[in-house]
This record gives structure tokens, sequence and C-alpha cells, in this order.
């Protein structure tokens, strides 16, 4: 876990400590963190493909997993939106102009399509996609550096990024309204209410959810925690460029854990830099729970 914190938050901290005042070297790193977010996403379908005993239990897994994303997303909207609500998340940030819906449905469907894209080219089966996996690790490593050189220039002071009360109030709202889903879970796929806490507490951090379960649970409660995590993962990607807008908590909060990595470039470009602190200390906080809990409850 400790290896893999550091994994993340290593090239954001060098990111930090490089001074870069060049305009042009900074519109570069802009346009970079733009492509690869695709190509992080290209990579994932890739390694998708690749997963090991698909057709085993498919039905069981699809139906575990299908109800577990639904009742868990709905519960942390609604206390995202509960929270926009009652504490409104007062931003400073001005975006030149606002895209419409459609534009900002069509980038969500661009994001996704990459993802089939890399799926289809997957199925292909041959040998040297198998570093996908690898590939896109390294490539988010090299993204983390450079949103660490952007947070550097945009003029945040160090204690804006690392203590930030948003983020850590998100994370305690989506932790607690993620459990309370993983009992309705329980309840209505007729799971023992461990087993459903248990793979409600996985936060999209689906690498990690899927391998624990597995080894406490099976592989087909295995397999639903890795689905369940993954369409978190790809649903907040989605939605996140229109409800950005709307409700910035909400955008943040159903990205889980992955906020500080995988859909860090996604809110960075929809709703700014300002949003990478509290994105950061959300994913932190979710990062640090998912083992500690997963452990509690599969104990």
């Amino acid at each position: 876990m400790l290896s893999g914190l550091l994994i993340i938050l290593l090239p954001l901290v060098i990111g930090y400590l490089i001074p870069l005042r060049h305009t042009a070297a900074l519109k570069l790193i802009n346009k970079l963190l733009s492509w690869i977010v695709y190509l992080i996403l290209f990579f994932m379908g890739i390694s998708l493909a690749f997963l090991d005993n698909l057709s085993a239990n498919l039905l069981a897994i699809l139906h575990y997993s299908a109800v577990s994303v639904v009742v868990i997303l709905l519960c942390n909207a609604a206390a995202l939106l509960w929270l926009e609500r009652t504490l409104p998340w007062h931003h400073q940030h001005q975006q030149e102009k606002l895209p419409s819906r459609i534009a900002m449905a069509l980038e969500s469907l661009r994001l996704c399509g990459v993802v089939v894209i890399g799926f289809a080219i997957g199925l292909s089966g041959l040998a040297f996609l198998r570093y996908a996996t690898e590939a896109s690790e390294y490539t988010l490593i090299f993204l983390l550096l450079l949103v660490g050189i952007q947070l550097r220039n945009s003029g945040m002071t160090l204690k804006q990024i690392v203590l930030n009360r948003r983020g850590m109030i998100i994370a305690v709202v989506v932790a607690g309204s993620s459990l309370i889903g993983g009992v309705i879970n329980a309840l209505i796929l007729g799971l023992p209410l461990k087993t459903g806490l248990a793979m409600a507490s996985g936060f999209g951090w689906y690498s990690l959810s899927g391998i624990l379960l597995t080894e406490s649970f099976g592989p087909v409660i295995g397999s639903a925690a890795f689905f369940n995590d993954l369409a978190r993962e790809l649903i907040a990607i989605m939605l996140i460029p229109g409800l950005v807008r709307r409700s910035r908590s909400t955008a943040l909060g159903l990205s889980g854990a992955t906020s500080m990595d995988f859909t860090l470039p996604v809110l960075q470009r929809s709703g700014g830099l300002e949003l990478v602190p509290a994105a950061i200390v959300h994913g932190f906080i979710l990062s640090l729970l998912v083992p500690l809990l997963m452990a509690f409850f599969s104990a």
C-alpha cells in the first residue's frame, strides 16, 4: 500500500519542486496533459482485454457488479448533492467559456470511445500488448510529474494543496455513503453483510479490490468488485465534464480513490487547476481507507 502511494505522490512532489516560468513550456504541458488522458485510457482498454477467467461465472459477476455500482453511486450522488447544498463550494476558477452540454457529452463519449478502441485492439491477443498495464503506469507517473509542475507555477501555496478541507470532507462523505450502499447491496443481492461492505470499500481502486476480495471471498465476488470499481471510474470520467459545472463536490466525489491518479487529469481539465489540491487529498484519504476497510470486513 505504502509503495503504491509513494509511486503516486513522489512524481507530484518532484514536479512541484521544479520552477518553470516560460509561458510556451507551460502551454506545452497543458497540451500534453490533454493527450496523456487519452493515452492512459487507451492502455486501460487494452488491459481489459487480457483479463483472466472472464467467461467463468460471467452472468453472476455482471449481476453483482451492475447492482453494486448503481446502488453505491446513487448513495454517493445523493450524499454529495446534499453536501453541495449544505456547504456550497465557493471557488475562484473562471472558465473563459463553458462548453455546451452537447460538447461535454461528446467529450465524455470520446473518452469512453478510446477505452473501447483499446479493448478491441487488445482482443487481437498480440503478445506485445500485454505490456499495456505497465505502459499505463509509466505514463501516469509522467502525467503526475507534469501536474506537479503545473501546481508549482499556479501560485498555490503548499498548505492549500496538502491541507485541503474540502477534499477531506468529500472523502468522509464518499466513504460513509459507500458503506451505506454496501449494506443495501447485501440486502438486495442476498449476500452476507460483511461481503457487501467489503465490495463497497474499493472506492474505485479496482486493481486492489479485485485482488483482495478474490483471496477472501472467491473469484466471483473478486471479479464483481473489480468490475464495480472499474465501472465507477469509467462512469465518473463520463460524468465529470457535465457535473463539474453544477456540483463540483459530486464531480470529485464520484471519482473515488482515482481522483488522485487516473481521473485527476479529467478533473483538472473540466474544473481547473484549483480543483487539483482537493482531488489529491480526497484520493489520498480514500486510498488509505481501501486496504484498511477491506482487511477489516474480510477478516
